[in-house]
């Protein structure tokens, strides 16, 4: 979870090929095309956010089921709807990103924040909507302070802590951090 443009997406993009690169199957479920593709009827009140938090949360259960790792992208910004998501999956990890407004601004790919700081956009999270930033995270990155190599190794190490990965894929996987990803 994070603000939009925090890297929430970049790091689990990262993620899967590293992850796959030890055979895990894995899937990246990013909030904005999971609404785009299947809730294109959601807006974003806050029912509408919650209701897209727990399809993207179904989601991810029915691919635990089929033992794919789900990797999820997604703002989620209401505490409450985010731990019932959580609460639907095994073993997951909170990665909450952050980063300042400024990096927010700056990497801003489709202008949002802009349009959203002059008022053209209603209900945009972390400008004229809440985002409530999670009290327990797992990990917490801050993504205008580290690379995404940090970042990844920093996500890598609570995994091979809790067995979700054995060493032999944690020493590959640390290894691999660095290289450029297809």
């Amino acid at each position: 979870t994070g603000l939009p443009a925090s890297g929430k997406t970049t790091l689990a993009v990262r993620m899967a090929h590293l992850l796959g690169s030890v055979g895990w199957a894995t899937e990246v479920l990013d909030g904005d095309e999971v609404r785009r593709e299947l809730s294109p009827e959601l807006g974003f009140g806050r029912t509408d956010r919650d209701l897209n938090v727990h399809r993207i949360g179904v989601l991810g259960t029915l691919l635990q089921k089929h033992n794919v790792v789900p990797l999820f992208a997604v703002v989620s910004p209401y505490e409450a709807s985010r731990a019932r998501a959580i609460a639907s999956l095994q073993g997951c990890l909170l990665v909450h990103t952050t980063c300042s407004m400024e990096s927010l601004l700056a990497r801003d790919p489709k202008g949002l924040y802009a349009k959203a700081l002059r008022g053209e956009i209603p209900h945009f999270t972390g400008i004229s909507d809440p985002y409530e930033v999670p009290e327990h995270p797992d990990l917490e990155l801050h993504t205008d302070r580290e690379t995404v190599d940090q970042s990844v190794v920093r996500i890598v190490a609570p995994l091979a802590e809790a067995g979700a990965l054995s060493e032999a894929e944690a020493v590959h996987l640390r290894a691999q951090v660095g290289r450029p990803s297809h």
